[in-house]
């Protein structure tokens, strides 16, 4: 009788099981992709944030109303309430001038005078998962935006 020294085909195939079993929970606890997209699209919240504000202090330039405390502007046929010239920290001027959907992002105000906005779905505060936003508080200053990546 011949002794052959290989793996039973039974015995590879139960090895394969337990090597998939164990990718499958351990990968997530080293690839976290799910944290590492709402990071990234909170950083591009902020970057459209910080665009939009441009955008509204140019128009409020145009209309001569960027030293005003409260003001407002016209765009895309919508009244923005302006803080010397850029988006006041309300949900509603914010969302205006971004054009961002209800269904995806969710706001909060901050009582230091503000608001932030933080992905719908996630239980978001403001220190964490979000992006905060702060009107200027004197002429010639611009708006505060942070990021909070705690997600």
């Amino acid at each position: 009788m011949k002794r052959s020294a290989g793996f039973t085909l039974i015995e590879l195939v139960i090895v394969i099981i337990i090597l998939g079993i164990l990718a499958v929970t351990a990968a997530p606890k080293f690839i976290n992709l799910q944290s590492d997209a709402r990071e990234s699209t909170l950083s591009g919240l902020k970057a459209a944030m910080e665009s939009a504000s441009s955008l509204v202090y140019s128009k409020a330039v145009i209309n001569g109303v960027e030293n005003a405390s409260n003001s407002s502007v016209t765009i895309n046929n919508a009244s923005v309430a302006t803080v010397y010239g850029y988006p006041a920290a309300t949900s509603a001027a914010l969302t205006a001038v971004l054009d961002l959907s209800s269904n995806d992002w969710a706001w909060g105000e901050v009582a230091s005078g503000g608001v932030y906005a933080y992905p719908d779905g996630v239980s978001g505060s403001e220190s964490t998962c979000s992006v905060t936003y702060a009107a200027p508080d004197a002429s010639g200053a611009r708006p505060t935006i942070t990021v909070q990546t705690g997600c």
